[in-house]
Parts: C-alpha cells; sequence; structure tokens
C-alpha cells in the first residue's frame, strides 16, 4: 500500500528555498560567506577603467580645442594681413586675431611668438601675392607634476597653416 503525502504550495516554495536558494547564494565555492563582495568588485573595476577613460577624455578635448584655436587664429590672420593697408598695420592685426583666436579656447601662448607669417613676393602685400600664416600652440598634458615634465617632454605641438591671396586689383602697398 502507498500513502500519497499531499503538501502545500507554501511548504513547497520552502522546501525549495531551503535546498538551492539562500543557501546556495549565499556562500561561495568553499562554503564561506561571499555576500557584498561583488559590490565591492565592481566599484574597485570601475574605478581601474573610468579613471584612465575620464584622462583621455580630457587629452583629447584639450587637444581638440588647440586644433581649433590654431586653425581659426591661422585663418583669420591671414585673412587679416591681407585686408591691411600697409605691413607695419597688418603684422599688428594678424597678431591681434591670433591673440584673440588662442585666448578664445583658453591658451596663454604669445602670439607674437605662436604666429609665423611668409610672402611669395616681395612686398608682401601687392596684387595677386599670397601670404601664409602659420600658428603653433603647444598642449601640455593634464595633472603631470613638473619634476616629470622637465625630464620627459609631455606636450603635444598642434599647429595649422592658412594663404590668403591678396586682392589683384588693389594697388600695391
Amino acid at each position: 500500500m502507498t500513502t500519497v503525502t499531499t503538501m502545500s504550495t507554501a511548504t513547497v516554495v520552502t522546501w525549495v528555498r531551503d535546498r538551492l536558494g539562500e543557501g546556495a547564494r549565499r556562500r561561495g565555492p568553499e562554503g564561506e560567506r561571499d555576500a557584498g563582495s561583488a559590490v565591492i568588485e565592481f566599484i574597485g573595476l570601475s574605478f581601474v577603467l573610468l579613471v584612465p577613460l575620464v584622462y583621455l577624455v580630457l587629452v583629447l578635448a584639450r587637444i581638440e580645442a588647440a586644433s581649433f584655436a590654431v586653425e581659426s587664429a591661422a585663418r583669420e590672420a591671414a585673412r587679416t594681413y591681407v585686408a591691411a593697408d600697409d605691413a607695419d598695420s597688418a603684422v599688428a592685426r594678424a597678431v591681434a586675431v591670433t591673440g584673440v583666436a588662442l585666448r578664445d579656447q583658453g591658451f596663454d601662448d604669445d602670439p607674437t611668438a605662436a604666429l609665423t607669417v611668409t610672402c611669395d613676393s616681395d612686398p608682401c602685400l601687392q596684387p595677386d601675392a599670397h601670404v601664409a600664416a602659420e600658428v603653433r600652440a603647444v598642449v601640455p598634458l593634464p595633472f603631470v607634476p613638473s619634476v616629470v615634465r622637465d625630464v620627459v617632454p609631455l606636450e603635444v605641438p598642434v599647429s595649422a597653416t592658412h594663404v590668403a591671396v591678396v586682392d589683384e586689383f588693389r594697388a600695391a602697398r
């Protein structure tokens, strides 16, 4: 004769939870308690991965700002140089717009040292002459101590060149 025992749903759930659930989840492979260590590992791994990623984003943003600054400075320096009335005021205007473009992106480089203007003819502002303006800036890597910077050059040079043509219908000056 066989006897059949009936169990309520609550009893079955309790039996399954005891056999498979909480005891197996709370213990590691050797039976030690493991509760909460996954959170600590996640935070540690996130820190190790996110700090270099944030640093890379900062460096790339700074280099992109420098690229934008030198490109706009070179373009405006060449354009203002060829639009000037004489060579002396052309140099002063080109240096002024170079300084504005560099400071606009947060660079304190000396605009006189950063700008190089070359002409393909003499005098420089004769009709149909080509004037090239080159602007250079140096982007230091952020958060690098000066002791390390003295030993190893940790800077990224960025430069841009723009060529403008003097109007062919203006008088030579």
